[in-house]
């Protein structure tokens, strides 16, 4: 008992202390902060009632698990909307967004002590979920029935999560290989974990149709070092860790986060006087020394050139240097400064004269269907100025002049 009470409070204090981050964080979008932060609050509520529940403790569970009740009938809508907002890139709630968290407010007048209610005898209900979870209370918890808890909350839970992967598949973002965006890679690591979680939910009801039954608290230590083991996986994966729990990156500002991140020190070539008092000062300061051998180099420079050509990473219009180190799994400020270093060149100009060379080869070929900036579009370019600028770093002088001049194409790299 004790193990179970060491690895709940430890889930707890570990689920509290990054939803709570997320929900004062600076960085990153505030809508899609809030959305992850009510899902981690909601699984902290769930494992410190069960903590509650096993411990056979009513008096702190009355209080906590109406607490927490509107948290999960709100959990489902956050998690659709937190999801389906990095699939279809929506950083906004509409008001047709606010009637999915109905469910959330029918909890909310459920928990309420209203005049002339019926005391609620939290000693049964920790007694009926201590025997079988939410399956077996029959006891009311507030104005509506019990089925409120043991069949319409997993029910909402199901339906949610059917519709969240509903969308992903016709989003069609698993087939046209969209996974290089960092936050879509996220959103779809999410979605398998909790896909996961729920199906572990439901075992407790399969093993005991089969009349397998297994105390509760096997399934809270199950869950909780599921978490943790998810958290440790997270803190290898720096664009998952600090871009989305820890939100130390502000991914919304993509033009800056290689920089920010990599201590990149040659600011582009659409930089402004207004950009200047923005840029942090990690801008400013020197190259850092690794302590890297030839051989870790000269595999570092191959590994970074070979997942940059084979997989053509340079039309992702959003990627990062924190991308490209979490491809090839190596420390984002190594990754940087073998670019810098080794390659001879910062990220951004990098990547860019990947997308020059992408964009030469094709222009023969759709210079009479589409525009030059187009196909400066389809090369990676976001806009016309960063593509025009980044040609005239590349090759001295500007397309249109380059191809007046007849220039060929060959010998760019």
């Amino acid at each position: 008992m004790q193990f179970v009470n060491f690895l709940s409070g430890t889930t707890c204090f570990f689920l509290l202390l990054i939803s709570l981050h997320l929900f004062f964080a600076k960085n990153g979008n505030r809508k899609q902060n809030i959305m992850l932060s009510i899902l981690l609050f909601s699984r902290f509520g769930q494992v410190l009632n069960s903590l509650f529940i096993t411990t056979g403790q009513a008096e702190p569970l009355s209080v906590f698990f109406q607490f927490f009740t509107p948290f999960y009938f709100a959990a489902p809508a956050c998690f659709y909307l937190y999801i389906t907002g990095f699939v279809f890139e929506r950083r906004i709630i509409t008001k047709r967004d606010f009637f999915h968290f109905i469910p959330a407010m029918l909890a909310i007048i459920h928990i309420i002590p209203w005049p002339g209610s019926a005391p609620i005898n939290w000693n049964l209900i920790v007694n009926e979920l201590h025997a079988e979870g939410y399956l077996s209370l029959e006891a009311k918890t507030g104005l509506f029935p019990s089925y409120i808890h043991f069949l319409f909350r997993p029910v909402l839970t199901i339906v949610y999560l059917g519709l969240t992967w509903l969308a992903v598949i016709k989003s069609r973002v698993l087939r046209k290989n969209a996974l290089n965006h960092t936050a879509q890679y996220w959103a779809i690591f999410l979605l398998k974990v909790a896909t996961f979680f729920q199906l572990l939910g439901l075992a407790p009801i399969i093993l005991r149709n089969i009349k397998l039954p297994i105390e509760n608290s096997i399934f809270v230590v199950i869950n909780c070092a599921a978490l943790l083991l998810i958290l440790l996986y997270a803190l290898h994966k720096p664009s998952i860790f600090y871009g989305f729990l820890l939100v130390a990156i502000d991914w919304n500002k993509n033009e800056w986060k290689d920089k920010i991140v990599s201590d990149e020190v040659s600011p582009p070539e659409d930089f402004t006087i207004s950009d200047m008092i923005r840029v942090p000062k990690a801008l400013s300061l020197p190259v850092k020394k690794f302590n890297l051998s030839e051989e870790q180099i000269l595999l570092y420079v191959d590994l970074i050139k070979k997942e940059m050509e084979d997989n053509c990473l340079y039309l992702n219009q959003d990627l990062q240097i924190i991308d490209l180190a979490t491809r090839i799994n190596i420390p984002v400020h190594q990754c940087s400064f073998v670019i810098n270093n080794h390659i001879g060149k910062n990220f951004r100009d990098w990547i860019n004269s990947y997308r020059i060379a992408h964009f030469l080869t094709q222009y023969p070929i759709l210079v009479d269907k589409i525009t030059i900036e187009a196909i400066a579009q389809e090369a990676g370019f976001k806009n016309q100025a960063t593509f025009y600028n980044a040609f005239k770093k590349e090759k001295g002088i500007m397309p249109t002049a380059y191809f007046s001049q007849g220039e060929n194409v060959s010998g760019l790299f």
